[in-house]
């Protein structure tokens, strides 16, 4: 299934998308639900969504409801930095041992075709598509050969970076959690319908530039690795998001170089996924708030 959060009349729902159509689960169960609440529920409201697809009608086309991001406050957003080895090679690190670990907040999150803003404080700005997935279960300690049994599913994400920010500290955190620079979407798609996530085709266009094309075949560390990897030592929560790293063609490698410019558009492309647009604007969140 491909799970959407959209917005219709000014109500936020959960919906099922069905060839461009989407069913408004509002309208067939009892009681309403977001993308969490319907993963904290697991497999008895997994079961209902299901029958709705072979059941009802479509509510809406795609273009009558502004897409939202799936989730919007997961407790835990986890990126991993060199994870694709063109890319290592590109930024001239050396292959890491153990998986690069670093923090996204969750405010920084937009859904798709919602717009990415230039910061005011620099002008190094790049993109970084990635799989994204979902954890469905909260697990620990999970070995790598039943790691699949607990993601919910995968999104596409743009792991937006502000490269000097990102310097300032070893954890990258900063440079990685500047409000909007967190698209994910377009939808979640459920873990069954995606059966093998390691030989997925990823592809970034910025306006018509294809700037990065590659498989996640070339994953250094694959996701069922990093779950085993993180559970060791963290409790992993329904809703947490991970995303898996970018292949080679970031802006900051290229000569001259690529940041990214207001006016821009950034598109994402998962094979078997589905395709994350967001255009670049000028800032317009730079007055204080307090």
């Amino acid at each position: 299934m491909k799970l959407i959060t959209f917005c219709h009349n000014n109500h936020i729902r959960l919906g099922l998308v069905i060839n461009n159509q989407v069913i408004d689960t509002a309208l067939h169960l009892k009681n309403p639900l977001t993308l969490l609440e319907f993963l904290q529920h697991g497999a008895p409201v997994f079961q209902k969504l299901q029958q709705l697809t072979y059941n009802c009608t479509a509510d809406f086309n795609l273009n009558e409801v502004t897409i939202l991001a799936p989730l919007t406050n997961p407790r835990k957003y986890l990126g991993v930095g060199l994870n694709y080895a063109e890319h290592i090679d590109e930024t001239g690190f050396d292959t890491p041992k153990y998986p690069t670990i670093f923090n996204k907040q969750s405010s920084c999150i937009i859904g798709h075709k919602q717009a990415i803003q230039l910061p005011t404080t620099s002008n190094k700005l790049d993109y970084e598509g990635e799989l994204a997935f979902v954890i469905g279960k909260r697990c620990r300690q999970v070995p790598v050969d039943k790691a699949h049994q607990v993601i919910a599913g995968f999104m596409v994400a743009n792991d937006v970076s502000v490269r000097d920010w990102q310097m300032h500290s070893p954890t990258w955190t900063v440079g990685k959690s500047f409000d909007t620079h967190g698209p994910i979407g377009p939808w979640l798609v459920t873990a069954d319908e995606i059966p093998n996530p390691h030989a997925l085709s990823i592809k970034t266009w910025v306006d018509d530039e294809l700037r990065q094309n590659s498989s996640t075949q070339h994953m250094i560390f694959n996701c069922y690795e990093l779950i085993a990897y993180l559970s060791q030592r963290m409790t992993l929560e329904v809703g947490d998001i991970i995303t898996t790293g970018t292949p080679s063609g970031v802006g900051v490698k290229m000569q001259p170089r690529g940041y990214l410019t207001a006016g821009q558009t950034v598109k994402i492309e998962i094979e078997a996924i589905g395709t994350l647009e967001n255009y670049v604007i000028e800032s317009t969140d730079n007055k204080p708030l307090y």
